[in-house]
């Protein structure tokens, strides 16, 4: 059996070292992103006064999930410390980006909270409503929009960054390389730029229903426009939460790569036997994979490597060749045994 794998050991004399640092970090996002918790703060302070003084459920609403994102925004800045700090520590086998990742996980688990605690509230101030001061209301709540949407410019401007790919190691990537153009997606930004999106959204439901309350009496839109934001944060945490369990889990094996590793292996020059696959994300838009064979003699790993790294979203590639198994012999039918002919009488 042979063996070689791009994981090496940085102390190691061979031409093959490299750092498994794979994923390069997102400076613009985490400066981007602690800028919007500062912001996100100041306006969570006013809008719960706000609201509180005010009377108005909808603001409220909106200045309690403002808190919520406000720590939401402070758990991704730290993932980006952290994944940075520990960037170097050996304990992490295929580095430290999925603490990103686990940040925007938790953060999807915030929003749902956040989602039921708005359901309640709004559905106690439908059977108890209180009296609205529409004016001071719809001010500050206006003032809340502008902050959520300059945060949301701030982390929306961090999504497109450029990834290098520069990880201390040659790839070996063919001069026809292959690579995705789609930009990589950073989970743990769009964890925070969800969080201030839903919060954006809340504060457009919470003017209208102040405005329709205060032009036509209707106060009951105020908490019903609570349970609309209510639905909206929870389908938006859903589907954040969903997409980060995916990287956490490791369930990757329906990404477009690994059909574009079966294409490869399908077409090598010398004819090889896809018998195990692996494929795993340790970046964005970054994968490792192990890929077992069987094969005739001549066939070796580095020639397997080569081929597979045209595609250069693949950073890290493991590959085992085992002998190829003859062709079973066919087994021959049992002829059924012939009965004893019996003694003659005597």
């Amino acid at each position: 059996m042979h063996t070689e794998s791009l994981h090496r050991n940085p102390l190691s004399p061979s031409p093959r070292a490299h750092s498994h640092r794979f994923d390069t970090g997102n400076p613009l996002a985490e400066k981007n992103t602690t800028l919007a918790v500062w912001l996100t703060l100041s306006m969570m302070v006013l809008e719960i006064a706000g609201g509180y003084y005010f009377h108005s459920m909808a603001l409220l609403a909106d200045g309690w999930h403002m808190s919520s994102h406000a720590l939401a925004l402070g758990l991704s800045v730290g993932a980006y410390v952290a994944a940075r700090r520990l960037a170097g520590d050996r304990r992490f086998a295929f580095g430290t980006w999925k603490l990103e990742v686990l940040a925007g996980y938790t953060s999807a688990i915030l929003l749902l909270f956040v989602a039921g605690w708005m359901a309640v509230q709004s559905l106690d101030r439908l059977r108890a409503p209180l009296a609205i001061d529409y004016a001071q209301a719809i001010a500050l709540a206006g003032l809340g929009l502008a902050v959520n949407l300059a945060c949301a410019w701030l982390l929306r401007g961090g999504h497109h960054h450029h990834h290098g790919h520069d990880h201390g190691h040659d790839h070996g990537h063919h001069p026809a390389g292959h690579a995705h153009d789609h930009a990589p997606e950073d989970l743990n930004l769009r964890a925070a730029y969800l969080h201030v999106v839903a919060d954006a959204a809340t504060s457009v439901l919470a003017i209208l229903a102040l405005l329709g309350g205060m032009l036509w009496g209707a106060a009951w839109l105020d908490p019903a426009m609570g349970l609309v934001g209510a639905v909206l944060v929870a389908v938006w945490a859903l589907g954040l939460l969903r997409d980060s369990s995916r990287v956490l889990l490791d369930a990757e094996m329906d990404a477009p790569v690994v059909q574009e590793i079966r294409d490869v292996l399908a077409a090598a020059p010398q004819p090889v036997v896809l018998t195990d696959l692996h494929v795993w994300r340790v970046g964005k838009g970054l994968y490792a994979c192990i890929v077992a064979l069987e094969a005739r003699d001549g066939v070796t790993p580095d020639a397997i490597r080569q081929q597979l790294a045209i595609h250069e979203e693949l950073v890290h590639i493991t590959v085992e060749i085992n002998p190829a198994q003859p062709a079973p012999r066919p087994v021959e039918a049992e002829r059924p045994a012939q009965p004893r002919p019996r003694p003659a009488a005597p």
